[in-house]
Parts: structure tokens; C-alpha cells; sequence
């Protein structure tokens, strides 16, 4: 008998115990609250509205089934027209190009291959005026797409930069300065305050203005940026330093000056957004040599 109430009293212990460990907070991550898979992530789409600007701005989650890509034309085509053709979802003006002529005064790169450099344009190499600058011009920053074994990775880089060890660069475009972490005017070329001789400001860098950027977050996500003139205050826009305040405001720490003025323009799901504005306060738009795509894709890149 006793034995028999030593068995019963064991068999009770060991099913309390059973049922404390079944009610006890699980230390495994619950399915319900893991990572969103690449499909499930979206494109995050805001209007800021700043008192001197309204700041249209377009988050690419990072590792989504999002992909940033350069596109340029050998004709001029406004970002709409890029966006329509390549049936992207989004679309950004991009670099530098030269009206005259039309070339890209910029480098691009598409599926690894240099598709377009500064070096090509003659009149860029033949400028008497830029040659105290010509280092600094063919060295600008780009917007850069890695194939990082089976990951993409993005990121803003001089175009003297080599990759990360173990990566691939497979598209950049140039354009520049860089605004974050800090900004490179004079290192780029876009200033020169000397004192023997008027400064060289091409931007109007500390001039409210149309201003065009992309960005990257810490957690890889990219940020196209469009700061677009206020027809009520009859133009204005914003000042590089401004943008760039902006940007890190937002969580950008790593940024890139684009293509701004009349060239400033972002497409997303079938409607246009233009920087700049004129007299009227009517929106101006105008042909650009490149732009950067955001397209869906299905599978990884190869």
C-alpha cells in the first residue's frame, strides 16, 4: 500500500511539473511576430511639409523584393518617360549631363559594365576652366549596388573606391557631392572659395532651391529624397546644408546630392512629383540623361 501511494504522489509531481513547463513563456521567437519575408515588405511613400519646401520621400526596405537600378538614354526623356518604358515602380532623376550635347557628364554603370563615364564627354575634358578641377570631377561620389554572394548591398562610395573584399560592383551612378556623413564640396569640386579668384559654386549650394537625393538608413533601407519649391512662397526649396539636416533628421546616414534645379522629378505608382516651379507656381518639368529605377523582381539577381 504505501508503496502504491509512492507511486501516485511521484506520478502527481511529474505531472504538475509537466504542465509549469507547458505554461511557461516560450524562450523560441513566436511565428507571429518574425521578420516579414522579402515579399511582404512595401515601399513607405511621405509628404513633409517644410516652410520653405514640401520634401517628397520614398523608403526601399532593405533586402525586399525591391531592386534600385540606373538607367540612362542616349536621348533625353523625362522621369516619367523612364519610369513608363522600363515599367518601374518608382523612378528618380540622377546624374550630371551636359544640355549641349546631351552625354552624361556622370559615370554609370549597368550589370557590371561602365556604360557611361566623364571621361567621354569632350567637353568636360577640354574646359580650360575645370581642368584645376578634373581630379576631383572624375573622382565624384556614386550611388553604388553590390552582389555580395547571395545578398545585394547598396552604398555611396567615391568612384576611385574598390568593393568590399568578397563583393561585386554591378551598377553605380555618379553625381555628388556627398551630403552624409559629411558633406564634400570642395573635395568633389563643386566649391572653391578662394580668395584670388571668384568661388566656384555650380550647385549654389547654400541657395534654396529643387533638390534631388538618395540615402541609405543603418538598417540598409534606401531613401529617394525630392525637395520640391512651395508655389505659395514663390519658390524657394531648400539649401544643401538644409537637405542634408533634413536627411540625417529622418535617419539617413549616408547621402547623395542628385541632379537638382529643372531636373528634379520622382515618379511613383503613376504620378510625378516636380521640384521645381515658375513664376505661376506651375511645375516645370524637364528631359534628363539617367535616373534611378525601382523595379519589383521576382527572383534574386544573378
Amino acid at each position: 500500500m504505501a508503496e502504491r501511494w509512492l507511486r501516485l504522489i511521484l506520478l502527481g509531481l511529474s505531472i504538475s511539473l509537466n504542465a509549469c513547463i507547458a505554461s511557461a513563456p516560450s524562450t523560441q521567437p513566436s511565428p507571429s511576430v518574425s521578420s516579414p519575408s522579402p515579399s511582404e515588405k512595401k515601399l513607405e511613400y511621405n509628404l513633409h511639409k517644410l516652410p520653405r519646401s514640401i520634401v517628397h520621400t520614398l523608403k526601399i526596405p532593405a533586402q525586399s523584393q525591391f531592386i534600385v537600378s540606373p538607367e540612362i538614354a542616349s536621348n533625353l526623356k523625362t522621369v516619367e518617360e523612364f519610369a513608363v518604358s522600363s515599367q518601374a515602380i518608382a523612378a528618380i532623376n540622377g546624374g550630371f549631363f551636359d544640355p549641349e550635347n546631351q552625354k552624361s557628364t556622370s559615370a554609370v554603370i549597368q550589370n557590371g559594365q561602365q556604360v557611361a563615364k566623364p571621361e567621354d564627354n569632350e567637353r568636360v575634358m577640354s574646359n580650360l576652366d575645370l581642368l584645376p578641377y578634373l581630379d576631383k570631377i572624375l573622382n565624384r561620389s556614386e550611388f553604388r549596388r553590390y552582389r555580395c554572394g547571395a545578398m545585394l548591398m547598396y552604398d555611396i562610395a567615391r568612384r576611385q573606391q574598390l568593393p568590399p573584399t568578397n563583393c561585386q560592383l554591378s551598377a553605380a551612378l555618379g553625381a555628388g557631392p556627398q551630403l552624409l556623413p559629411f558633406m564634400s564640396l570642395k573635395e568633389e569640386g563643386f566649391w572653391d572659395g578662394q580668395a584670388d579668384r571668384s568661388p566656384r559654386d555650380p550647385l549654389g549650394y547654400n541657395q534654396p532651391n529643387a533638390r534631388s537625393a538618395i540615402g541609405l538608413a543603418p538598417d540598409g533601407s534606401v531613401i529617394l529624397v525630392l525637395a520640391a519649391q512651395r508655389p505659395d512662397v514663390n519658390g524657394p526649396g531648400l539649401s544643401l546644408p538644409e537637405l542634408a539636416d533634413f536627411m540625417k533628421k529622418i535617419g539617413i546616414e549616408k547621402g547623395l546630392n542628385l541632379d537638382g534645379g529643372t531636373s528634379s522629378a520622382l515618379h511613383f505608382q503613376g504620378e510625378t512629383f516636380y521640384g521645381k516651379v515658375n513664376a505661376d507656381g506651375e511645375p516645370v518639368s524637364r528631359s534628363v540623361n539617367s535616373v534611378l529605377l525601382i523595379q519589383s523582381i521576382k527572383k534574386p539577381e544573378k
